[in-house]
């Protein structure tokens, strides 16, 4: 991995600090309240075309979500390998991977939510110091454990929803 910036250290300095200092519960709990700002915008995206490209190069709404989507379950999947299994789980890609698949922003925001809430019920069960030297890399703060990656997805969802946000005034003009 490339050296870091200056932005990324502090990014990841907040996820390490954060996820070593808040208890499990904690941690859902921040997550699940941001995740608010993704139902949001998925809901303001209700009124535009969700295939439209604002730009060249740019991602769609539909894009995006199915992003978040793809990413909700390989980090899913990563974090529960890691806690409950102490094995290293897959990298995890951050790219735009095209779909056939359109839904409507808040089916999107559904699935994306029950992926979530099913994960966190598993999690709940743990006292959540386990396998915390299983450590993944993430493509732009480096190797991150499991704790890490769950608040990470606060991150992740906060971005987006803001993403979502351009996209929509965009095409809405």
């Amino acid at each position: 991995m490339a050296d870091l910036s200056e932005e990324q250290i502090r990014i990841r300095s907040y996820l390490q600090g954060q996820a070593a200092r808040l208890s499990l519960a904690d941690l859902v709990a921040k997550v699940l309240a941001d995740s608010g700002q993704l139902r949001s915008a998925a809901e303001s995206a209700e009124a535009v075309d969700i295939t439209a490209r604002p730009a060249e190069g740019e991602w769609s709404v539909n894009e995006v979500l199915n992003h978040v989507r793809d990413s909700c379950q390989s980090v899913n999947a990563g974090m529960l390998a890691a806690a409950f299994e102490g094995r290293h789980p897959a990298p995890v890609r951050d790219s735009i991977v095209p779909t056939r698949d359109v839904r409507r922003p808040l089916e999107w925001f559904a699935a994306i939510d029950s992926e979530r809430k099913a994960t966190f019920e598993r999690l709940a069960a743990l006292a959540g110091d386990e396998h915390l030297d299983i450590a993944w890399e993430h493509p732009f703060f480096g190797p991150l454990n499991w704790r890490e990656w769950l608040l990470f997805t606060r991150i992740h969802d906060i971005d987006h929803a803001r993403q979502l946000e351009s996209i929509v005034a965009a095409l809405k003009g």
